[in-house]
């Protein structure tokens, strides 16, 4: 990936945005999401607990963000080539169904993507590459999910290799540690740099703050709360045309 100036995407207007979108156009897919992840890095994190897009009932809010608003605006950006096209995308993939806009407002946000399981599971979001990793673990899930497989955060380690740019790392809870049997607790995107792996993430806390970070993964891997991974890739199998 062709390393281009990082300029914080709360900043940017909609010129500065179509034509970065242009310039990445011709970019594999994952190398276009790291890069828009890129762009967010120390954009502060948004501390409401619903989520400011949500409250707002707005598509774009890119002054604060939160993990999930972070993972789809990047990934709308990455898989449009306009600013309008990125608002379609949102549309489409946000949503169990497909979102509603009424005068540039959000109609059914009640729809969205609450869960990050959810996202994995409706295929949206890429395919998941979990078992990819090798060796993984089953633990009970809540509700009507009887059982989450996912890769135990050593064993990510030793296998970080088959991560590629793009990648979308999904964050799992403990089941004793599970807040309204949600089974994933956070979300981030992989970007690699030569041999280094990092993870760029909305570090932060509800009511408190924080912002948007680049670490090592195997940092993370090793001082996180979760008990593991699952992951997806979006790749031109599952690509939405705009």
């Amino acid at each position: 990936m062709i390393l281009m100036p990082c300029i914080a995407a709360a900043f940017m207007t909609e010129d500065s945005i179509a034509v970065y979108q242009r310039v990445v156009g011709g970019w594999p897919v994952g190398d276009r999401i790291a890069f828009w992840a890129e762009q967010f890095l120390d954009t502060p994190y948004d501390p409401d607990p619903l989520g400011v897009y949500v409250r707002e009932k707005t598509i774009v809010s890119d002054e604060k963000v939160d993990c999930m608003y972070l993972t789809f605006r990047v990934l709308e950006l990455a898989l449009s080539s306009t600013p309008p096209g990125a608002v379609e995308v949102a549309l489409e993939k946000r949503f169990m169904g497909r979102g509603a806009l009424e005068e540039g407002r959000v109609l059914n946000y009640e729809d969205r993507f609450a869960y990050g399981e959810d996202m994995i599971d409706s295929g949206k979001w890429g395919r998941e590459i979990t078992g990819e990793f090798g060796k993984t673990e089953v633990i009970r899930g809540p509700g009507e999910r009887e059982r989450v497989t996912y890769v135990p955060a050593g064993s990510a380690l030793k296998n970080m290799d088959i991560l590629r740019n793009g990648d979308i790392i999904f964050f799992v809870r403990s089941p004793l540690k599970r807040k309204a049997d949600e089974v994933i607790g956070h979300i981030g995107i992989i970007t690699k740099e030569k041999e280094a792996v990092f993870l760029i993430h909305a570090g932060g806390l509800k009511n408190k703050g924080g912002q948007v970070k680049k670490v090592l993964f195997a940092d993370y891997l090793k001082t996180m709360p979760f008990i593991g991974i699952r992951a997806t890739r979006v790749d031109k199998d599952n690509l939405m045309p705009e």
